[in-house]
């Protein structure tokens, strides 16, 4: 089963973080990306750059709009995320656990499947 850790940062923190720190921070989700990768359980994964290069579109009733970033009103934004293949929901919330990201951001768990609704 497919999963995807999504890295959620606060916005304010990831702004206002020293440099040298966010490299350190960078440096040990490389090594967890490494660790995945060896297990073979990793299917993909990427850092995303902050929100202020971002863009927000949408179609109402036809009209469509954009709205380029910094999203303000966001408190948070997703900062990355790894997909990963492993049997069960406890095993992805294990590995989950094992995120150097816990220490300064939430890492949600979330299961890929179809997104009309309905379960499974």
């Amino acid at each position: 089963m497919a999963f995807v850790l999504l890295i959620v940062e606060k916005r304010e923190d990831r702004l206002t973080r020293p440099k040298e720190v966010g490299r350190r921070m960078f440096d040990e989700m490389v090594r967890y990306r490494d660790r995945l990768q060896a297990r073979g359980i990793l299917r993909a994964c990427e850092s995303l750059k902050a929100d202020v290069e971002g863009v927000r579109l949408e179609t109402r009733s036809g009209k469509r709009s954009t709205v380029d970033g910094p999203f303000t009103e966001a408190k948070e934004f997703v900062g990355g995320f790894f997909l990963i293949d492993v049997p069960t929901k406890a095993e992805a919330v294990a590995i989950a656990s094992e995120c150097p990201a816990t220490e300064w951001a939430t890492v949600e768990v979330r299961e890929t499947g179809p997104c009309h609704g309905g379960e499974s």
